[in-house]
C-alpha cells in the first residue's frame, strides 16, 4: 500500500502548535510570555510553558498514531496526524490546540478493522494521561509555589477568599480521585488551582479528552466501538439513551442559569445536590451530537461478531470511559 503524505504541511502545523502551547503553557503557569524585539527574552519567556506543551503534545500524538497505526495494520489509507494550533484570543483562556486528527481516506469495511482503528486512539492515550497524572502527584512542588504566582495569597484569608467568588474551578473524575487516594501526596493544590500545575492539568485535559472521544455516539470513537461491539440496533440505543443522560445531567444547572437571569431569587430552587453534578455545557454537547455529528453509525460492509480479546478490550474501553467521564469538568465558582 503506497500513499502520499504532505510532510512540509504536517511539520508545519506541528510546529506551530508547538508554540501555540508553550504559550498557553506559560499563561497557565501564572506567567504570561512576553513578545518583544529580543528574541532571546521571547524564547525566554516561552521555555516556562515546555512541560505543558510536552506533555500536552505527548498526548495527543501518542492517541492519534494509534489511530494511524492500526490503519497501517488494516491496509487502510490514511493521512498522517494533522495538529490544529490555536494561538490566544482576547476574551478566550486558551489551551493552545483544538486537538490534532488523522483524516482516513477510504471507507472502513469490516467490523474488526473499525473497532481495532476506533479503540487504538483512546487506549494509547489513556496510558499517556494516566502516566502524567501519575508524574504529576508524584512530582508537586513545594506548598509555597503557589505564591510565586499569586504573591497575594501570602496575605491572610486572601487564599480562601480566593477560591470562594469568580474563580475557575476543575472537576474530578474517578480515574484523579483513585490516583488522589493510592499516592496521597501532600501539597496538592485545590481544584481551583490546580491548572497551574502543567503535568496534574495536562494529565486531566488528556482525561477529558480521552472521556469525550469515548462517547458512545455516532462515528466517534465511542460510537465504533460500540457498534463493533453490540451491533447497529445496540448502538442505536446505547446512543440515544446517552444523549438523554447527558441532557438530563446538564438540566439543572442549566434552569438555574435562567432563573438567575430571570430573576436572582429563584435560582435557590433548584437543589443544591443536583447542581453539584451538573454541567450546563452538556446540553450543548448533546445538541451538537444529535445536529450535527449523528447519533447514527453507517452500517458496515462486512459485520461480525468480535473475537473474545477484541471484546475483553472493548468492556476496558467501556471501564477507561467511566474513569474518565468528568460530570463537571469545569466552571466558575
Amino acid at each position: 500500500m503506497t500513499q502520499s503524505q504532505n510532510y512540509p504541511l504536517h511539520a508545519a502545523l506541528f510546529l506551530l502548535t508547538v508554540v501555540t502551547t508553550m504559550y498557553a503553557g506559560a499563561f497557565w503557569g501564572g506567567h504570561p510570555a512576553v513578545f518583544t524585539p529580543d528574541l532571546q527574552k521571547v524564547l525566554k519567556s516561552l521555555a516556562s510553558g515546555i512541560p505543558y506543551s510536552f506533555s500536552l503534545l505527548l498526548f495527543l500524538t501518542v492517541h492519534e498514531f494509534g489511530h494511524y497505526f492500526a490503519t497501517v495494520r488494516h491496509r487502510i489509507r490514511a493521512t498522517l496526524p494533522y495538529y490544529i494550533p490555536l494561538p490566544p484570543l482576547p476574551m478566550f483562556l486558551s489551551l493552545g490546540t483544538m486537538g490534532a486528527v488523522i483524516r482516513i481516506r477510504e471507507r472502513i469495511t469490516g467490523t474488526n478493522a473499525l473497532f481495532d482503528i476506533g479503540i487504538a486512539g483512546p487506549l494509547s492515550g489513556f496510558a499517556v494521561c494516566t502516566g502524567v497524572l501519575v508524574y504529576g502527584f508524584l512530582n508537586l512542588p513545594p506548598a509555597d509555589f503557589i505564591y510565586t504566582i499569586h504573591p497575594d495569597y501570602m496575605k491572610p484569608g486572601v487564599m480562601e477568599a480566593a477560591s470562594r467568588s469568580n474563580t475557575l474551578h476543575i472537576g474530578k473524575n474517578l480515574l484523579w480521585i483513585g490516583i488522589e487516594k493510592l499516592i496521597g501526596p501532600k501539597d496538592l493544590p485545590s481544584m481551583t488551582e490546580m491548572y497551574h500545575y502543567p503535568f496534574l492539568f495536562t494529565g486531566w485535559l488528556g482525561s477529558v479528552v480521552t472521556a469525550l472521544n469515548l462517547l458512545p455516539v455516532g462515528q466517534l470513537d465511542g460510537g465504533h466501538i460500540v457498534y463493533a461491539m453490540f451491533g447497529r440496533k445496540g448502538h442505536k440505543l446505547i446512543a440515544r439513551t446517552f444523549l438523554v443522560f447527558i441532557t438530563l445531567l446538564g438540566l439543572p444547572s442549566f434552569i438555574e442559569l435562567l432563573l438567575l437571569l430571570a430573576n436572582p431569587g429563584l435560582a435557590t430552587i433548584v437543589p443544591e445536590i443536583l447542581l453539584r453534578h451538573s454541567w450546563s455545557g452538556w446540553l450543548l454537547w448533546a445538541f451538537i451530537l444529535h445536529r450535527f455529528l449523528g447519533t447514527d453509525h453507517p452500517p458496515a460492509s462486512y459485520e461480525h461478531a468480535l473475537d473474545p480479546g477484541r471484546k475483553v478490550l472493548g468492556w476496558l474501553a467501556i471501564a477507561v470511559f467511566i474513569l474518565t467521564f468528568t460530570p463537571v469538568p469545569f466552571g466558575v465558582r
